[in-house]
């Protein structure tokens, strides 16, 4: 099963994009986005470590559909910076557990995300990291996102294959570092996270988050990716697609895109919210716009 959805969901940007510019009684960002998306990543929890209230209103509004499922991003004090010491280490991941305590406990986790900036590369001192900030987690599927070459190479692939990690197909400015188009899998989960192409920003000093994120992929690229996702998809039982391009809701527009390629030409017309729409016209002709009448 291949689902498609955002990196996050809590954008000022999105507001009359993604969201409604008039919101009924009671609105939730996550409550609106199930009607578009099969997933999503919470990377809330890569800044502040989670909290149960709130997982716990996530799991309920999730529970609309069955079918439903969240990758959680591990926070960053595990990934970037040098590593806690052991009794810190311990303190956080419990923590981080209790935070997402029921997601799990109402099994809509379908990854723990470990992400690393592009200065992490494949060597012996960085390989026991990662088995130390994988060893409190392993009750979790966990996917690692490496972003230097050096991790695609196959005695790194084969490291990681017995770690029992599997490393996601990311798409990303080209670069001379950046991992390759395709690799073979490490793990059993399908994991391909679109990060844009937005290279003028994305390599510029002092370029913001949202800046390097402002990209709108083409159709031309996105038939390439839904390609992309179809051959994970020959490899794993489950594949996820991120969008990470975030900036103005074009996150949200690309994973509707991508579902109705998914789709195919006889199968059923994803939806899409009348805002996005007036945003991002060609989305009227994939999917079937479903006014806010019908959301709530």
């Amino acid at each position: 099963m291949i689902r498609v959805g955002p990196a996050g969901w809590s954008y000022p940007d999105w507001e009359g994009v993604v969201y409604p510019r008039a919101k009924p009684a009671g609105f939730h960002p996550l409550a609106h986005l199930l009607h578009f998306v099969d997933c999503v990543e919470i990377n809330s929890s890569f800044y502040a470590l989670p909290r149960a209230e709130h997982a716990r209103r996530w799991a309920e509004i999730a529970a609309a559909r069955p079918d439903f499922r969240f990758l959680v991003k591990l926070n960053r004090d595990f990934t970037h910076g040098p590593l806690p010491p052991p009794d810190e280490r311990e303190r956080l991941a419990a923590a981080f557990l209790d935070g997402i305590e029921p997601l799990i406990r109402a099994r809509k986790v379908a990854a723990l995300l470990i992400q690393f900036p592009v200065g992490f590369l494949y060597g012996p001192t960085e390989v026991r990291r990662l088995g130390t900030i994988a060893a409190p987690f392993r009750a979790l599927p966990l996917a690692v996102e490496l972003r230097h070459d050096s991790w695609f190479a196959p005695p790194a692939l084969a490291t990681l294959r017995g770690l029992g990690l599997s490393l996601l197909t990311i798409d990303l400015p080209p670069a001379w570092n950046h991992p390759p188009g395709w690799h073979e899998p490490t793990g059993p989960l399908g994991y391909l996270r679109l990060h844009g192409r937005n290279s003028l920003q994305w390599f510029r000093s002092g370029a913001g988050r949202d800046d390097r994120y402002d990209y709108l992929y083409s159709p031309r690229e996105l038939a390439q990716l839904a390609d992309k996702a179809r051959r994970l998809a020959s490899r794993h039982d489950d594949v996820y697609v991120v969008t990470n391009n975030h900036f103005e809701g074009q996150a949200v527009a690309n994973a509707i895109e991508l579902k109705a390629l998914l789709a195919g030409p006889g199968g059923e017309r994803p939806s899409a919210p009348p805002e996005l729409v007036e945003r991002f016209p060609r989305l009227s002709e994939v999917a079937r716009v479903e006014g806010q009448q019908r959301l709530f």
